[in-house]
């Protein structure tokens, strides 16, 4: 497993989706960027944190041009699930062979109570119109993460306007 940078292209992705269709990477190239979160699994404490953090500031995601996507290894019947209990307005993307996790780097060791198991690395890309990581929040503590990329999202867009 490769450790991605900021300033690599993203890897490619292409997976089933909790709207009914498989989204990829390149739907987005050109149009928008992309908030590409990776949390362990749905309704569970701090992945449920972690999304409703995220459904609770959409509008401006999306007033940022930002579309947001979350990645877990659970089945689209689960995802569905999730999204119906917590009204998440985003798509969440199956990945259940972990394929886009081993290609993010994010799949990897984890310990709980003295026992080590595998799973998913809570990991948040910020992926640019081109297709290039803009930003990597490692190791995610989910309480108030919405707030820390919409900082970056909004520095960013600053930045560029007064460039």
């Amino acid at each position: 497993m490769s450790r991605l940078k900021a300033g690599d292209r993203a890897p490619q992705f292409n997976a089933p989706s909790s709207d009914g269709r498989d989204i990829s990477l390149g739907d987005f190239a050109g149009k928008q960027r992309i908030v590409l979160y990776f949390y362990p699994k749905d309704d569970t404490p701090g992945c449920t944190q972690e999304a409703c953090g995220f459904r609770d500031s959409i509008q401006k995601f999306t007033g940022e041009d930002v579309v947001v996507l979350g990645v877990s290894p659970d089945d689209i019947k689960s995802h569905g699930k999730f999204i119906k209990k917590f009204n998440l307005p985003f798509p969440l993307l199956s990945d259940t062979d972990k394929a886009i996790a081993n290609a993010y780097g994010v799949w990897g060791q984890k310990s709980f109570m003295g026992k080590s198991y595998m799973g998913i690395i809570r990991t948040t890309f910020v992926i640019g119109k081109t297709g290039v990581v803009e930003k990597i929040y490692e190791n995610v503590k989910p309480e108030g993460h919405h707030e820390e990329v919409l900082t970056f999202l909004k520095t960013k867009q600053l930045l560029q306007e007064g460039a």
